[in-house]
């Protein structure tokens, strides 16, 4: 279908909208750098939630899922089902310790918990790594998805929506900061998901697919729709199940699933109103992104494989398109173009375009809260006036846009973007999951970690380079046995774990701890309680430092440990209940339901022990 006139009045029309409601938002949005970063810390936690959803809504993530999909079947989502046992993490134990923090970013985490100037240091670096070169590696994944799906839907050069696009959002997200994006994401998540939900029910329904029943029987997806990998092939379990839900979900460091919260997670968290508003925006968010949001990618995904069965058949079809950009993640946007009638092939395209708008306007305003609070202020100017900071930040909303849209012309798919982001960040969430709560922990451990994991990705990589000279082939010949690209990037993950934490450790226990005032406030502020922190507090009591100190009374992480495991059955429980009732298997629906709804009165009979 090509694009008429009532498809580009829809784009404007959402175009504009989205505006009016930014400005309209952004009313004391500006007023000084706690309103533009964290809107003031009075935000409810259903618009926090949702917040969180729209900008986890990346216009690249119905592209990843269809490229896992599409290599490896419906079970291969697992790569990144597994990281909801770090969301529910943040959910139940680390939600309520980032909001007692108070902190204007999670990086300010660095001087309250560690002492001296690595801790200074520490922090400003990883303000600079994150907030710049790792921010708009992210940005630039979601540019590339928009030029993707742009260059196949509209048919003409990608770079002048893109312009236009990241205009308006730099626009209103200069002037209202986070206010602004939150009203605007809570907007962009309502079209976004009924954009993905109509897709889905289109192509299904279109007379090339035949409804659900044919869809379900076709040969071209028989071996796809299973949620569970072939446990006959040992090496795919490993790869897609095994290794995520055993080591990936707390080994790695990835936007938007960090262990122990952090990033835009702890953004929002820390612009809650209350401890039980952001445990409660937290919730939503993870109940949201992996129970209801994944099912209409995933049926467009398996589609694509009936119409499009190889890459060929994508480049006989788009021969325009670049051939660096055909690849399995491009599937999304084909089907669109391919079944969306006038209209609603604009409307469906709105709903793009807002997925990308409410993902890279929270980045923008993340990162450059980074580099304005925790470097800009930190290091160059300390006294900078409210308005000064107000003005750097929307120096650097602009500077990090540019930068993200010029990489976006250099990369090739998603799928590349996402195991790269795990693999330099492989070996050190354990560290932001303990430093909580060992005591010992210091900013040593954190610059050997983030060290090590570089150094070693990088040995790795280059060993991969070396070796793997025929990487388009399925089968590699490697130290004298055979390997698959995806089992190679899996051992490569496993390895970069393994080093890097054994580095971590051995640094840990062979430097100094933080001082013992440092630690001592931290406690006292945060009040994270458990054994990890005995040693310290009893010694303040023995110094008379402070007045004798429960530690046990503060010790709730066996309840929220509690809470997280029945969390994540009902939501797993919910995600395939849902897929059974799709694929019209009502009993296992019905057991699944009934499981989510038992794990779910007795997560909420525990809540509210959480709380004191």
């Amino acid at each position: 279908m090509a694009f008429e006139n009532i498809d580009w009045i829809i784009i404007v029309v959402f175009l504009v909208v989205l505006t009016v409601i930014g400005l309209i938002s952004s009313r004391k949005g500006g007023t000084d750098s706690t309103s533009y970063f964290l809107s003031g810390r009075n935000m409810p936690w259903w618009l926090l939630g949702i917040s969180m959803v729209a900008t986890t809504f990346s216009l690249g993530t119905p592209n990843l899922v269809t490229d896992m999909v599409r290599s490896g079947g419906i079970a291969r989502n697992w790569l990144w089902w597994s990281f909801l046992l770090t969301g529910m993490l943040s959910v139940f134990i680390y939600a309520k310790l980032w909001s007692r923090s108070k902190l204007m970013t999670d990086l300010e985490f660095y001087e309250i918990r560690y002492s001296g100037k690595t801790a200074a240091i520490l922090r400003g670096f990883r303000a600079v790594y994150l907030g710049f070169l790792y921010n708009v590696l992210v940005l630039a994944s979601a540019s590339l998805a928009f030029i993707k799906i742009s260059t196949i839907m509209l048919g003409i050069n990608p770079i002048i929506p893109l312009i236009i696009v990241s205009f308006l959002v730099l626009f209103y997200s200069t002037i209202g900061g986070l206010k602004s994006i939150l009203w605007t994401d809570f907007f962009q998540f309502i079209l976004a998901t009924f954009g993905a939900v109509l897709t889905a029910y289109l192509v299904i329904n279109s007379p090339e697919i035949g409804g659900m029943s044919k869809f379900l029987q076709h040969e071209a997806i028989h071996d796809k729709l299973n949620f569970l990998p072939d446990f006959s092939d040992t090496r795919m379990v490993l790869i897609i199940f095994v290794i995520p839900l055993t080591i990936q979900w707390w080994a790695a460091w990835y936007p938007g699933s960090e262990p122990g919260g952090g990033g835009y997670i702890a953004q929002r968290m820390l612009s809650a109103k209350s401890e039980k508003h952001a445990v409660g925006a937290t919730l939503l968010f993870n109940f949201f992104h992996y129970a209801i949001r994944p099912w209409p990618w995933l049926l467009v995904g398996l589609a694509s494989l009936i119409i499009f069965p190889d890459l060929q058949s994508m480049a006989d079809k788009f021969q325009n398109v670049p051939t660096q950009y055909i690849q399995n993640d491009i599937a999304y946007p084909a089907m669109l173009r391919e079944f969306l009638p006038t209209g609603i092939l604009g409307l469906v395209f709105a709903s793009l375009i807002a997925a990308y708008m409410s993902t890279i306007s929270t980045h923008i305003n993340w990162g450059a809260s980074y580099l304005v609070n925790d470097f800009y202020v930190r290091f160059i100017n300390p006294k900078a006036s409210e308005t000064r900071k107000v003005a750097i930040g929307r120096l650097w909303t602009i500077s990090l846009l540019l930068f993200s849209v010029i990489l976006a012309l250099y990369l090739e798919n998603a799928l590349q973007v996402f195991q790269y982001l795990l693999m330099i960040g492989a070996g050190t969430g354990l560290i932001y999951i303990l430093r909580w709560f060992w005591w010992r922990i210091n900013a040593w451990s954190e610059i050997s970690a983030m060290a090590g994991a570089g150094v070693f990705s990088a040995i790795l990589i280059i060993v991969e380079q070396v070796y793997l000279i025929q990487l388009s082939q399925d089968n590699i010949s490697i130290f004298g046995f055979e390997m698959e690209h995806a089992f190679w990037d899996t051992l490569k993950f496993v390895l970069v774990v393994l080093l890097t934490t054994i580095v971590w450790l051995v640094v840990t226990l062979s430097t100094k701890p933080s001082d013992e005032k440092v630690l001592i406030d931290f406690y006292q502020k945060v009040k994270p309680g458990g054994p990890g922190w005995k040693k310290v507090m009893e010694n303040a009591v023995k110094k008379g430092i402070i007045q004798k100190y429960d530690v046990d009374s503060d010790w709730d992480v066996p309840v929220g440990l509690l809470c997280m495991s029945l969390g994540s059955i009902a939501i797993y429980s919910v995600l395939f209940a849902i897929g059974y009732l799709i694929y019209g298997e009502l009993t296992l629906f019905f057991v699944l339901l009934i499981v989510a709804v038992i794990s779910s009165i007795f997560l909420f009979k525990l809540w509210g022990r959480l709380f004191h």
